[in-house]
């Protein structure tokens, strides 16, 4: 990827508020700036409840931010025409973490897929050729038996492989994975992945992939964006971020293994303090196994650590050359 390159998708100072029950606000996604560039994969990792599916939701122009902007090919989408609005929406495409929850469970495959051609606008005369093209980049077949069938009576697999089929019906630019692959065993996750692999490569297609998984980042993702409260806390290309992370809760990710529901277990970290949470300060600081005094009144911004836009948000490295980071298995 050029470094001059624009950026296909861009969200730049994105804040989004929630109102909780006692009436408090909850800042789902606090200030957050993300590029994603043309045919490149971006993994935004984090535990659940860090604002990734938010975020998410915001660049697929799902949800308005309060604050800031998510711009498409340089253009914000708060000013295009109808007309740019459904271009884009063609152009960016969701992959939610239930697809059978994103269809109508009363339409057959067939149906279901000449709807999103119809979308794209694609001429009567090739929906059917298209129909069985997209089925066979994702490993399906477009028999008659298959083509009748609802989405209820298909494995979880193929409905996963079925609403990636239907994106690429849209002839998307950018697809928006959120955790596709949660909940599905270890055959099916490396099926999924490299078909993805396989299709970005066939077709030049960009993907922004969420998941609280990081070791898919290790294997899947250019660069790697990790989220914590609402903020990305350390972001840069793959390789520098996981072999090299400098933010402790890029460390705990790869030191703990996420639980199936995605959260990470601190209590395997006996050097970890407990501390009641700093408002005004560091998101992470009641679990930084490195915190210091500032930390509690003083939110860090992202700054240079390394090469390749290889940036982290914590006040140790701000202060020191080499950061007293806790040990971690950082080898890829």
């Amino acid at each position: 990827m050029s470094e001059l390159a624009m950026p296909l998708l861009e969200a730049r100072g994105v804040t989004k508020r929630f109102h909780r029950r006692d009436g408090s606000l909850l800042n789902a996604v606090d200030c957050v700036d993300l590029s994603i560039c043309p045919k490149e994969t971006v993994a935004l990792v984090g535990e659940t409840g860090s604002g990734k599916s938010t975020l998410a939701r915001l660049t697929l122009g799902l949800s308005e931010p309060d604050s800031g902007e998510i711009l498409f090919r340089g253009m914000p989408l708060t000013r295009m025409s109808r007309a740019e609005r459904h271009t884009f929406r063609l152009a960016v495409q969701p992959i939610f973490q239930d697809p059978g929850a994103s269809f109508n469970p009363r339409r057959r495959v067939r149906q279901l897929l000449r709807q999103a051609f119809v979308q794209a606008s694609t001429p009567g005369a090739e929906i059917d050729e298209g129909t069985a093209t997209v089925l066979a980049s994702v490993g399906l077949h477009a028999t008659p038996n298959f083509l009748n069938r609802y989405p209820h009576e298909l494995s979880g697999g193929q409905r996963q492989r079925l609403a990636i089929a239907r994106a690429l019906a849209m002839a998307p630019d950018l697809l928006i994975a959120d955790e596709p692959l949660s909940g599905a065993d270890a055959s099916i996750r490396g099926q999924i992945l490299n078909l993805l692999s396989d299709i970005q490569e066939e077709r030049d297609i960009a993907i922004l992939f969420i998941t609280h998984d990081i070791s898919i980042a290790r294997a899947f993702a250019d660069r790697v964006a990790v989220m914590y409260q609402g903020h990305v806390v350390e972001r840069g290309l793959a390789g520098d971020v996981l072999r090299h992370p400098r933010h402790p809760y890029t460390q705990v990710l790869l030191a703990a293994a996420p639980s199936v529901s995605g959260h990470v277990d601190f209590s395997k970290f006996s050097s970890v303090p407990q501390r009641p949470a700093a408002p005004a300060g560091c998101v992470f600081y009641h679990r930084c196994p490195i915190a210091m005094d500032a930390c509690v009144q003083v939110q860090p911004a992202l700054i240079p650590v390394g090469p390749g836009g290889h940036n982290a948000a914590c006040l140790a490295v701000e202060n020191a050359d080499e950061a007293p980071m806790m040990a971690a298995s950082n080898d890829s």
